[in-house]
């Protein structure tokens, strides 16, 4: 929930308006009910003189041509509003024609309805605010050798259209945010749900050293792990990529194989964090070792679930014993047959996502509204306590 005292003295900067594209209608649906539930619990005071409509949702859309050329509309008045474009560019599930063919929408699709939907709002709008979750072409953060640089220059090309704040959670890299350092750019972490969504479906894992480790499935992903592992309060491992430097395959370097550098892991639960899960090879292959190395269960949790290469691994993994759980958010497009996998848990951040619409709305202190530590920690305290009590 937000914090109402901070609220309760603050005023929106304009009436708010949320822009979901297609690619994210449902969870622009959710973000909608819960800050209209927030505001309705607002006490009467200095609050009182602001109008709340039924429906924060904006009227939008991007309609293409026969050669799939698209434009942006606005069905309804942007002017004066505080407004959030919220995009969702891995959502491969959206198709349109091309000359009467069928063409999946790409990353790059999506980026384009974005920008369009921008330039339909710009002039009018009070303030644009850009959600991406997964933020575009993130992966290609740094140049080496003859490169382009991706996602400097898409970021760059945001705040020329005029957007002031970029908000995207888990980025690859967030130093790419130095190529826009005079403009807001906020990423944001989900530990906390990760934690609530393991612990609701698994009430009896034990979190002390003896037995949890969380491991970092290379040295990218450290800082996760190390968070983690502090918060929490257990030892942590790590693996590192070794790679073939003499060939080039798909425009990089193919991995020979996961050295690990940790502590024993045997008979021990093993947590491994990520960013993203993308065609599932690395992450599998890091699950398959720890249990050679005598792991009790294998948690996977990243914060995207791309899957890009289908589920039938993962199926087999679970089968086999390598991997107890599959933990990730809605974030970003999900294949529907996922939701019946056993060993899938979803972590819902729809109302994460409204408390920081609503923060930013009243332009109050994010760090003031979300403190996962503190979280984290009364999360933990009440895990211990329900399995002191039912032990």
């Amino acid at each position: 929930m937000p914090n109402i005292k901070l609220l309760e003295n603050a005023l929106p900067v304009a009436p708010l308006k949320i822009a979901a594209l297609k690619s994210c209608t449902a969870m622009g649906e959710k973000i909608n009910q819960h800050i209209l539930g927030f505001r309705r619990e607002f006490p009467t005071g200095q609050l009182a003189c602001c109008h709340y409509p039924d429906t924060y949702l904006l009227d939008c859309e991007c309609p293409r041509f026969g050669t799939g050329e698209a434009k942006g509309i606005l069905n309804e008045s942007s002017r004066g509003k505080d407004l959030f474009i919220l995009v969702d560019v891995c959502n491969h599930s959206l198709t349109y024609t091309v000359n009467g063919l069928t063409n999946h929408m790409s990353p790059d699709d999506h980026y384009q309805d974005l920008k369009r939907i921008i330039s339909a709002a710009t002039g009018k709008a009070h303030r644009i605010n850009v959600i991406m979750p997964f933020l575009y072409e993130s992966r290609q953060h740094k140049r080496t050798k003859r490169e382009s640089l991706d996602c400097a220059f898409a970021l760059q090309e945001l705040v020329e259209m005029g957007v002031s704040n970029i908000i995207t959670f888990d980025a690859h890299d967030p130093r790419v945010q130095n190529a826009i350092p005079l403009h807001g750019f906020d990423n944001f972490n989900p530990p906390y749900q990760f934690m609530k969504a393991l612990l609701q479906t698994e009430p009896d894992l034990p979190l002390d050293k003896e037995h949890l480790m969380i491991v970092s499935p290379d040295e990218g992903a450290m800082h996760r792990a190390v968070y983690f592992s502090n918060v929490i309060g257990v030892n942590m491992g790590m693996f590192y990529k070794r790679r073939d430097y003499s060939i080039v395959v798909n425009g990089k370097n193919p991995i020979v194989a996961h050295e690990f550098l940790g502590d024993d892991v045997r008979g021990k639960h093993v947590i491994v964090v990520d960013d993203m899960i993308s065609s599932g090879d690395s992450i599998l292959d890091v699950a398959k070792q720890l249990k050679e190395r005598g792991a009790k269960k294998v948690f996977l949790c990243a914060c995207f679930g791309l899957f890009t290469e289908g589920l039938d691994k993962f199926d087999d993994y679970y089968e086999k014993g390598y991997v107890h759980r599959v933990i990730t958010t809605n974030l970003t497009y999900l294949p529907p047959q996922i939701c019946q996998k056993p060993y899938f848990i979803k972590a819902d951040l729809s109302k994460f996502l409204a408390v920081i619409i609503d923060a930013l709305n009243h332009d109050i202190s994010i760090g003031s509204v979300l403190n996962p530590t503190e979280k984290i920690h009364c999360l933990l305290e009440e895990h211990r306590r329900s399995r002191s009590i039912s032990g």
